[in-house]
């Protein structure tokens, strides 16, 4: 019997032994054997690469324990929200950091798809980034997303052409239609104005300019009252009809997208572009017929309207459905930052999110624009933030495509969409 329990003691003790040893093993032995934590990021194929030859290394090699896995998605913005809305729906998101169009954040948020990210972050560091773009982000009052670059609507125009012809930049809707008017010139071929007509997201971009220029608005995300069936909506979409009635704009401008119209502007056809800022460093090419021949400012307006740049850009949320928010927060602060969105803008010609970059020497020594574009960036106008934002817009969308192209009367259009808008925020 006493063999037999000295046996025992003997194995309890090679047993708590082994224990411990394990313990301090794994405890140890993690650090190095663990494999990295992967995030994984979806974004257009376009601007992948950047991100990819850029700050993805530096961020990577700063935080050896985190990788980001870039998923390449289709360029256009609403197919990728749909790849965003399909992940969400049918379950545990395979994203971790969501690549958010400020127009999706109140609908993901809305759906509780996003973290609440309000205490990561405190106001005055907030403050760093544009006042809009942060705007952009919240959803009744909380902050879902950080922004990463920054995208405005922006007259540009000939300034050459208005030097020389005595012009100077034009402030109201009826110096614009004026000085389009004087330049337009039939024998080059060249037009006044050129805008985006064509029924798609463009269109709602293009137009909140305009209505806020008339001193009108699309929803109030506040109180949810519609303002489409207003006089200043009706004068807003007349101006436009205006343009090509009188001959200044073309034809088939109801048509056009993007890409038409800087092509239009950038080959000398046109004296004035609404565009976005990615046009800019196009446009001043050293191939480029127009290069160091342009300028740009906000969108004009009526005396009782104000200077108008729809915001666009885009922003860092994360999905509620991660497995690693702190690595995710990790990451966000990182691509946020001053060090990393300086050499962003740098190497891809992104605008910053943050106010310091418009002024940096460095940025502005390869973008001398920068600092007006500035000037456009404050004047920045949001759609609508409110979780019915996708249907909203194909309203909006469908009608004033209709009242442009002269299949129904402004009124009568905007008498409609003004109806099933609000049912829409109804239900």
């Amino acid at each position: 019997m006493r063999k037999v329990l000295q046996k025992l003691k003997f194995r309890v003790v090679v047993i708590f032994l082994i224990v411990m040893f394990g313990v301090a093993f794994f405890s140890v032995k993690p650090a190095q054997t663990q494999q990295p934590v992967t995030l994984n990021l979806l974004m257009t194929a376009p601007d992948a690469e950047p991100w990819k030859q850029g700050i993805i290394k530096d961020f990577e090699t700063k935080n050896p324990g985190i990788k980001i896995n870039i998923v390449e998605g289709p360029n256009a913005t609403d197919l990728l929200e749909n790849l965003y809305t399909s992940a969400f729906i049918l379950g545990d998101s395979p994203y971790d950091l969501i690549n958010m169009d400020v127009v999706w954040t109140p609908k993901f948020a809305a759906a509780n798809w996003l973290l609440d990210l309000t205490d990561k972050i405190t106001e005055a560091e907030l403050a760093a980034f544009s006042e809009k773009d942060v705007e952009g982000r919240r959803y009744k009052g909380k902050l879902y997303a950080i922004p990463m670059r920054s995208d405005v609507g922006m007259l540009y125009y000939r300034e050459d052409l208005l030097k020389e012809a005595g012009f100077n930049p034009p402030e109201s809707f009826d110096d614009l239609i004026k000085i389009s008017q004087a330049l337009k010139d039939e024998n080059k071929g060249r037009w006044g104005y050129v805008w985006q007509g064509k029924q798609y997201e463009g269109l709602a971009a293009m137009f909140v300019e305009i209505l806020e220029g008339f001193g009108g608005y699309w929803v109030n995300p506040e109180t949810l009252e519609v303002g489409l069936d207003r006089p200043q909506t009706v004068e807003a979409i007349e101006f436009l009809k205006n343009t090509i009635q009188i001959g200044i704009s073309p034809p088939g401008v109801t048509t056009y997208q993007e890409e038409e119209t800087r092509q239009i502007f950038q080959n000398e056809n046109s004296v004035f572009l609404r565009n976005w800022p990615y046009v800019w460093p196009l446009a001043n090419k050293e191939s480029s017929p127009i290069d160091g021949k342009i300028a740009i400012k906000p969108m004009v307006h009526t005396k009782n309207g104000s200077s108008g740049a729809c915001l666009g850009g885009w922003a860092l949320g994360i999905s509620k459905s991660t497995k690693h928010p702190e690595e995710a927060w990790k990451a966000i602060k990182y691509f946020t930052s001053e060090e990393a969105q300086r050499k962003f803008v740098l190497q891809a010609g992104f605008v910053p999110s943050r106010r310091s970059l418009f002024l940096d020497p460095q940025i502005v020594a390869k973008y001398p624009h920068y600092p007006q574009l500035l000037k456009v960036v404050d004047k920045a106008v949001l759609r609508p933030p409110i979780a019915q934002y996708a249907q909203a817009s194909d309203i909006l969308q469908r009608y004033l495509s209709a009242a442009l192209t002269n299949r129904i009367t402004p009124e009568a259009a905007m008498k409609n969409a003004a109806s099933e808008t609000r049912q829409l925020l109804r239900r």
